[in-house]
């Protein structure tokens, strides 16, 4: 039977000039071993930051979410924008039960600092992911629970068996994209966690790497002629890689956090509009670490979209032998060629092959073995192409989808939930 998912493969090559993206505790470019050598490493959390900052450009922002442990603070700002009688200490109360009882996390007092003129907000023990409209609505019913910014009279309000279920279920819908994509993880209350629709790898170099070390001194402007020497001194590690960068996105799962749109005519749209800002932030997003120092601005050589119907496959196995540098210098062009080798072997060998829509997005003369691998396309016409494709598998799904969220073609697919959780 054939399994009826959409999930889409992003393969990346991309050449960072040297550049300190991600570092360790000891200020050093984060590596690990593959192949029995040591590569060059970007932790999958320094990029899913970046491709989060990049949403603030391809998305509104009542699309995103915020995750923070000040969130009594965030939603008293929101509980004044309604209701500006209100005192912000009152409100600030009002906040802090309407987050506890929606979520079962406990706040704690913010320690003072000398730079507070009143008392600060309380805060979660731990950082919390809660969407705008989330807050916009635990903000509405707080308001109308809690008149006159009597805390009392909210908690008697939410004794009510409806309305506590109500304000729970708040928390459980309007998921924004950034949570629909990442997920969320709240310790205190399990079932308000979001399974993430999104795998990011860590990116790897596709050859051995070395860390090298730049020395630097910076002068004192008012130093005369007599006084001699650095005000300061130190050094900064770097390294320079071709990295290989791989994400995985279960599109169903995504649309089952963010739920049908509200346009009966488009159901698909919000995840469309979803799939196409990840597809763009994850592309041209860049970790900023040392970013002022190297100015390593660099875009993808090449990139690599499938959509499968069955589940995700990483490439990187195409690099479990390191790369040599070419005649010529570089790695790109022999990263290209055992790309160029390999996805065909993969492919054919297990089965892969029976038409998944692919697209490749590639420049310069060293990527040119990457052409068979897809429809050459170019960044714009890739996420028209995959969101055009996205929405017409998910139509019928959506068409056919009952009530309870089952439909044809969806009982036996396997869920990739537990895998992403991992």
């Amino acid at each position: 039977m054939a399994l009826n998912r959409t999930i889409l493969d992003i393969h990346i090559l991309q050449t960072v000039p040297p550049s300190n993206l991600n570092r360790d505790d000891t200020g050093t470019p984060k590596s690990a071993t593959y192949g029995g050598v040591r590569r060059s490493r970007v932790s999958s959390q320094a990029w899913k930051r970046a491709t989060r900052k990049a949403f603030a450009e391809l998305l509104d922002p009542s699309e995103l979410g915020i995750r923070t442990k000040k969130v009594v603070e965030v939603l008293a700002d929101r509980i004044l924008d309604l209701d500006p009688s209100l005192s912000r200490a009152d409100a600030q109360g009002l906040a802090a039960e309407t987050i506890t009882t929606a979520t079962g996390s406990k706040v704690v007092p913010a320690r003072k600092s000398k730079q507070d003129g009143e008392d600060p907000a309380a805060e979660s023990a731990y950082l919390m992911f809660l969407s705008g409209r989330q807050y916009d609505a635990l903000a509405a019913m707080t308001v109308e629970g809690g008149k006159g910014g009597d805390v009392k009279a909210l908690k008697e309000f939410f004794k009510d068996k409806e309305n506590r279920s109500r304000v729970k279920q708040l928390v459980l819908t309007e998921h924004s994209v950034d949570i629909a994509l990442f997920g969320r993880m709240v310790a205190d209350s399990t079932d308000l966690n979001v399974d993430a629709a999104a795998q990011v790898a860590h990116a790897l170099s596709v050859h051995a790497v070395e860390v090298e070390s730049d020395y630097y001194t910076a002068v004192d402007d008012r130093n005369t002629d007599a006084e001699t020497g650095a005000g300061m001194i130190g050094t900064v590690d770097f390294n320079s890689a071709t990295l290989y960068r791989y994400a995985a996105l279960d599109v169903n799962r995504l649309q089952e956090n963010l739920g049908a749109g509200h346009d009966g005519a488009r159901p698909a749209e919000p995840t469309r509009r979803a799939v196409t800002a990840f597809l763009e932030g994850f592309i041209t997003s860049l970790p900023t670490g040392k970013i002022n120092s190297f100015g390593n601005q660099t875009l993808p050589a090449a990139v690599i979209v499938k959509i499968r119907s069955r589940r995700p496959v990483s490439y990187v196995a195409a690099f479990e032998e390191p790369v040599t540098v070419g005649r010529e210098g570089g790695f790109l062009a022999g990263s290209c060629a055992k790309l160029a080798e390999f996805v065909p072997d993969l492919e054919a060998g297990f089965g892969l092959s029976d038409g998944p829509e692919g697209w490749v997005v590639r420049v310069g003369r060293e990527t040119k073995a990457l052409e068979a691998l897809g429809t050459s396309v170019t960044l714009p016409e890739l996420l028209a192409s995959v969101g055009d494709a996205v929405a017409a598998r998910l139509a019928p799904e959506a068409a056919g989808r009952t009530a309870d969220g089952s439909g044809p073609g969806t009982a036996d697919a396997p869920d990739l939930a537990a895998e992403l959780r991992a």
